[in-house]
């Protein structure tokens, strides 16, 4: 959970620059992708669970062995209805960079992908250097 601190008149113009590129017309040469990440928890049951028969609904005990967590990126085209959901063992940013990579690489003949992100730190050039060389973070 993030809250906006003071609404000063640099974040309005940077909040109204966003807005304008989901206002966009669709184009299918310039499409408009948001990219955004979601931590999950993985679990494993304690007891097994039951399925269901004539007469009794299915049955899944609330308790359960915590497994670690894991990552999904969830890139989406809204005016597209396009989507794509990526597991990947954690946000860091060699994952950010292959996700990315592997984005432009499922829109082979666009012009531009006008990707929309927030600021986590991993989310710039620097971490597509990093984990990708620079040409290959310049054609990303």
């Amino acid at each position: 959970m993030w809250c906006v601190a003071e609404l000063t008149p640099d974040y309005i113009a940077k909040m109204e620059d966003v807005l304008a590129v989901y206002e966009r017309p669709y184009d299918p040469k310039e499409p408009v992708v948001c990219f955004d990440e979601k931590p999950v928890s993985l679990h494993a049951d304690k007891r097994p669970p039951h399925p269901a028969r004539p007469g009794h609904v299915a049955k899944r005990d609330t308790e359960y062995e915590r497994c670690g967590t894991a990552n999904i990126f969830g890139i989406v085209e809204p005016k597209a209805g396009r989507h794509f959901t990526v597991a990947t063992p954690d946000r860091s940013g060699f994952q950010v960079a292959v996700a990315l990579r592997n984005l432009v690489a499922a829109y082979p003949t666009v012009r531009t992908i006008h990707l929309v992100l927030d600021n986590l730190n991993t989310h710039g050039e620097a971490t597509l250097i990093k984990h990708l060389g620079r040409r290959a973070a310049r054609q990303v």
